[in-house]
């Protein structure tokens, strides 16, 4: 009997060590089966995005050219290789494995990037191919000077609506984590990344000037603008002094010069234009808003443009709707789209002399400041008539108004707020420096205080540093202006009086006497500034809720300066620090200034 009831307790005993076996093989299998349907789903769509690459660019092009039909096939293919991808990467068992340590992160990454390129080509890329036939490059050259509204407005939803489901994309992949991805998926995000920031940026662009230009160029009824034109050889905040105005009308699309004037038409007014904030008043002072040249010393165009206006109002009894600032560097740009034009006495402008006949060659062509004037007016009306008349490449155009745009050589200020607001965060409207929590941006401004045209001999450099030494979590910073005077050594008899002020103004002739005023980000604290290893004196104001350090810089020909300004930042909170990055607006001169960065360390830190 006992052996009897042993042998089955054995084999109970030895059929639950095959089941667990079996069930341990089974589950051993099942992962195997899982990992290899995940690989050959990965390899899949690996293909199906490698296919899809060749063909944004190509579409892009189509679209930019106008073949609604191309694009759309383009498009459409493009999708069916994307989908695909999306497709594979979203199964629930592809979603189960992105929990697994070490390979999770790759699969997540790989899936929200399949997502994202679907979701773009689905609401961006198709919306924009399909308006490709109806509007293109070529719509925005007028005709007989006058811009046909009709495409543009009717276009502008879906523009909007494509560039806000990109911008929305954007993000997300900007979002993904790819801290422990392997190299070619952290490759592949990087790539997705830059390829949507790029075509964010051009239908940022597109919406924003698909909302503003319709009603701008009158499709609502007409419209006034005053044009005003900064003269960089005599440095201003924004650019340079304001050199000449004009006044643009616009209706249903139709763009008229109307009248022209200069700024020895303007008288000084006995009181601020519009009121001034204390900030402005302190760091500028009262003829900010009293003399038409002087409206442009704040580096907050806004208060410019409002001041200009009602400048313009008072001395024609005409109110605009807004203004718009070039200055020669820019037009310059537009010379390259419009070719050559002819301005008075067979003078002829182009791209390559532009800045040197504006800015250099003609104070010693002409001794008169009122024959100054009107060539310089000459040469801007005779851009306008080109430009107005359609003569000129879209593309090229397009390209040199975006680098004049981004280094805030193209201003404007509307006096519609809700039109205002469409520009209100691009470099458009001259704002002052704003940072983000990742981006501490400081603003470097300059304005002329010799009372001449000595600027065009004037180079900066501005460096940047940051250092962490307190206790407290606080970073410590460094903005390090450099100017210098390339004058030739005997500026003061060899230049136009015009151009070295010949004393009047109280600096010797030759030399160059320029305000740096330096704004930091909010929060932050103005310790103090040294040159030369020596402290020196500096005036300490806030502007727009920003803490702001103001020196002058006095050089003679051929001498260059630095001046260290320092500054402690404002309480860390989240992921701001010493490491975030370092940018400065900077006030845009005859020559581009170059931004770097500066070596600072905790002994270089002011006491």
């Amino acid at each position: 009997m006992p052996e009897t009831t042993a042998a089955p307790a054995r084999l109970t005993k030895r059929s639950r060590r095959r089941i667990i076996w079996w069930s341990v093989a089974g589950v051993i299998v099942l992962l195997i089966a899982c990992g290899v349907w995940v690989a050959v789903r990965a390899l899949q769509a690996k293909a199906e995005l490698e296919a899809s690459l060749p063909l944004v660019d190509k579409a892009q092009s189509q679209i930019t050219s106008g073949d609604s039909a191309a694009a759309a096939a383009t498009t459409r293919t493009l999708a069916r290789h994307l989908h695909a991808a999306r497709d594979e990467t979203s199964d629930p068992i592809w979603r189960a494995a992105e929990i697994i340590p070490g390979v999770g992160a790759n699969l997540s990454a790989v899936r929200q990037v399949a997502w994202a390129a679907s979701d773009v080509t689905d609401r961006s890329i198709a919306p924009l191919a399909k308006l490709a036939g109806t509007i293109n490059l070529a719509s925005f050259t007028p005709k007989d000077g006058k811009v046909d509204l009709k495409p543009l407005a009717t276009a502008a939803p879906a523009v909007t609506r494509a560039n806000t489901a990109l911008q929305s994309d954007l993000e997300v992949v900007r979002s993904i984590d790819t801290s422990g991805t392997i190299g070619p998926v952290t490759d592949a995000v990087n790539k997705l990344s830059d390829a949507l920031g790029k075509a964010g940026a051009v239908t940022d662009v597109a919406s924003r000037a698909a909302r503003l230009l319709p009603a701008m160029l009158g499709a609502d009824g007409p419209r006034n603008y005053v044009l005003v034109f900064q003269n960089n050889a005599e440095a201003r905040s924004t650019g340079g002094i304001v050199g000449a105005l004009a006044l643009l009308h616009t209706e249903d699309g139709k763009i008229t010069l109307v009248r022209q004037a200069s700024t020895s038409d303007f008288t000084q007014l006995q009181s601020p234009a519009v009121p001034l904030n204390a900030g402005t008043k302190k760091l500028y002072g009262n003829i900010t808003g009293e003399f038409v040249q002087d409206t442009t010393l704040t580096p907050n165009f806004a208060t410019s443009g409002q001041l200009v206006s009602a400048m313009w109002q008072k001395r024609y009894g005409t109110k605009v709707d807004g203004v718009i600032s070039l200055d020669p560097v820019a037009l310059s740009y537009i010379l390259k789209a419009t070719g050559p034009v002819d301005v008075v006495d067979g003078e002829q402008l182009t791209s390559d002399n532009a800045v040197q006949v504006l800015l250099s060659e003609s104070y010693a062509k002409f001794s008169d400041p009122k024959q100054q004037d009107a060539f310089f007016a000459a040469s801007a009306a005779a851009v306008f008539t080109k430009v107005a008349s359609g003569q000129f490449d879209t593309a090229t155009m397009l390209s040199a108004l975006t680098q004049a745009g981004d280094e805030r050589r193209v201003l404007l200020w509307n006096a519609k707020k809700s039109e205002q607001a469409v520009v209100a965060d691009t470099t458009l409207s001259g704002p002052l420096p704003t940072s983000t929590g990742n981006e501490h941006r400081f603003g470097v401004y300059l304005n002329d205080a010799t009372g001449a045209k000595m600027d065009y001999y004037l180079h900066t450099t501005v460096g940047l540093g940051s250092a962490k030494c307190r206790s407290d979590g606080r970073a410590n910073y460094l903005v390090q202006v450099t100017l210098a005077s390339d004058a030739p050594e005997d500026a003061a008899t060899s230049l136009p009086w015009y151009v070295t002020g010949a004393g009047l103004e109280g600096v010797p002739a030759g030399d160059t006497y320029t305000t740096v005023a330096v704004y930091a980000p909010k929060g932050f604290v103005t310790v103090g500034a040294t040159t030369g290893g020596q402290n020196v004196t500096i005036q300490r104001a806030t502007d727009g809720g920003l803490s702001v350090a103001h020196v002058l810089v006095k050089l003679t020909p051929g001498q260059t300066a630095t001046y260290d300004f320092q500054f402690v930042g404002a309480p860390v909170v989240g992921t701001a620090s010493a490491t975030s990055t370092l940018d400065a607006v900077t006030t845009p001169g005859v020559w581009a200034t170059d931004v770097r960065r500066a070596a600072f360390g905790c002994s270089d830190v002011l006491r």
